[in-house]
Formats: structure tokens, sequence, C-alpha cells
């Protein structure tokens, strides 16, 4: 890597910082950003020890170079895996770092490492911190419901009449519904997440489905929900996830939401299948709408786990389908999902 070359241009617009280092441990490149987290001259400390260069401590004050020994060591090493390492002025960087040897078993003839921040890894921690709490959120209430319940029922099964019995049941059912549901939405957040999401596409009708998933939650609110289905709803799609976007929706419009729901699927698109789910709330702003599908995302006093609308949008673009939010006409949101349709 020499200064001025194609090599030294494309380290100029690497996001990470990277540095180089010879056989003999000396210094033959910094890029600008390295330059930039370890505060010094990429041109002045080239040739200098790369001791001397990679200033960075761990929380006990060792010296990178000391710990790692990129020279030394075993001579079947390649590599140092990615560690958090501290800058002169204590901020976090991930260190990397890449031994290179003429032979296998040979002497190590040049280091090369890179220096990425710290802050995706702190914004990760932080994403799973509230993962967890919003799991534990979630699943503290029905699960209270459902040891609430069973308690009453055995303490006090003889004094109870076969219709008390049988409401309290109905709702534990209900609680345990709405718990196995959740399991599920958060195991498909994590697959879309990781890009493991599998899907079972077959034709689907989507207002077969749009019926189970409406009966689904007819019971367990006061609110009324309408819905149309007009011609024939046929798309390429896996049944399961069908029910479960829209059975977010509507959930979505029971919390957020005032007055009646009305779900209608259409097939006026050749091209897809359009279902959409309206309420009478006070709607979404326009400006906020983007940030609806994102993760952990909750506007007004429904309350939920921020993670709804994320895992629609990841289901739905999944089937290479599209999801929107607008005004509905009558006062509220609209939120419409499009779904391909299947072709024989």
């Amino acid at each position: 890597m020499t200064g001025g070359g194609v090599d030294q241009q494309v380290l100029d617009l690497l996001p990470d910082g990277v540095v180089a280092a010879d056989r003999d441990g000396l210094v033959t490149v910094v890029s600008p950003v390295a330059a930039r987290m370890l505060d010094v001259d990429a041109t002045a400390v080239v040739g200098k020890p790369l001791s001397d260069v990679l200033t960075l401590t761990d929380q006990d004050g060792n010296e990178w170079c000391a710990v790692n020994d990129p020279y030394g060591g075993l001579r079947i090493r390649t590599g140092v895996p990615e560690q958090p390492w501290l800058l002169p002025l204590g901020t976090e960087v991930l260190v990397t770092a890449r031994l290179h040897r003429e032979s296998r078993g040979g002497p190590v003839t040049a280091v090369v490492l890179t220096l990425r921040s710290g802050r995706g890894r702190e914004r990760l921690d932080r994403d799973r911190s509230d993962l967890v709490a919003t799991v534990a959120h979630e699943l503290r209430s029905p699960l209270t419901g459902v040891k609430g319940f069973v308690h009453a029922i055995l303490d006090r099964w003889d004094k109870l009449t076969d219709e008390q019995k049988r409401l309290m049941l109905g709702t534990v059912v209900a609680d345990a519904d709405r718990l196995s549901r959740l399991i599920v939405e958060l195991l498909d957040v994590a697959r879309i997440d990781t890009g493991r999401l599998q899907l079972h596409r077959r034709p689907t009708d989507i207002g077969l489905k749009a019926e189970r998933a409406v009966e689904m939650l007819a019971h367990s609110t006061s609110r009324t929900i309408d819905l149309e289905v007009r011609g024939e709803c046929v798309a390429a799609a896996d049944p399961d996830k069908v029910v479960q976007v829209i059975v977010n929706l509507v959930e979505n419009a029971i919390k957020h939401g005032d007055g009646d729901i009305q779900v209608a699927v259409t097939a006026d698109d050749p091209a897809f299948v359009v279902v959409t789910v309206s309420d009478q709330g006070t709607g979404i702003p326009v400006e906020l709408r983007r940030r609806a599908f994102t993760k952990f995302w909750t506007e007004g006093a429904g309350g939920g786990s921020g993670l709804g609308l994320y895992m629609v949008a990841g289901l739905v673009r999944a089937h290479g389908g599209t999801v929107a939010i607008d005004d509905n006409p009558a006062g509220g949101a609209r939120v419409t999902v499009s779904w391909p349709v299947s072709h024989p």
C-alpha cells in the first residue's frame, strides 16, 4: 500500500479505520479514519513502531500489542478476533486484526487492523435490553390473567356456576392464544432481523383468512369489526403469515383507534390483492408514518410492544408486497397491505 496509489484511495473511502504494519512491526499506512480515531498525523507516523502508533488500552490499562502479540504466539494464527478497546480519550472501538504469512507456519509479514466505532454495539445492546423489557412487559399481562382466573376457578369451584366457569375458561383460552401469538411474533421478528424468515407460499384466499382473523378478535373487543370482501382475492402467500398480519393490523386499530373498524379485501388491482384496515381514531401524522414500521415504535396511549407494525412490514415485504399508512376518509388511520396475486 503506497501513498497516492489506488489502495490509498480506497482506504480513504472506507468507513472503518485501517492501520497496516510490515514484517518489522513498522507502520506502513494509516487511513484518515484511523488517524482521527488515534489522534495522529497519518503521514508522520509512517515508519514508526506499531506499538507506538496503536495507542489502544483495555479497562486495566493494558496495550493492544502487549496483549495480542501479533508477531509472536502460535505460528498457525491468521488473525485476532474482534475485541473492544479504548482510545486515548476513552471512546470504545472494536478492533480486528489480520496476520499475513507468506507460508503456512512462517513468520508474520504484515499486520492489518481495522478499527470500528463501538457505537453500533452500544446501540445493539440497547436494542437487546429494550427487547427483553418489552417481552417481559407483554408476557406479564396475559400470564397474570391466566394465573388469576385459574386460581379463582380452583379456589371457588363449588361456588361457581357452569356459566361463570365457562366465561372464566374462555378468558383463559383467549389469554393463552394471545401468548401464543406474541411468541410467534417475537420469533418472526428475530427471523426478519437475521434474514432467516421462511415462507410457505401457496394459493391463499385472503378473504377467508381475513374472516378467520376477524373471528379470532371479535370476542375480545366490544368494538364492531366490519369485513368486506370484493372479488376473487387469491394471492401467492403463506396462509399463517396472512392471518398473522391481519390480526396485528386489527389489534393495532383496536388499541389506538376509536369507533368501528373496517377491514376490506379487494382484487381490483390485477397484480395484487389489497387489504385495508381502517379505524376512526386520531390517525398517524404524515411525518411519523415511516417511523411506524420501525422496531419499538409506539405512539399514543394504547401501549403495545412496538413490534407489531415492524413485523407486519417485514412479513408483507418478504412476500414481495407493499405496506403503507394514510388517512381514513372517515377520520383516523388506514393501513394498506398488498399481496402478489396467485396465477395458475
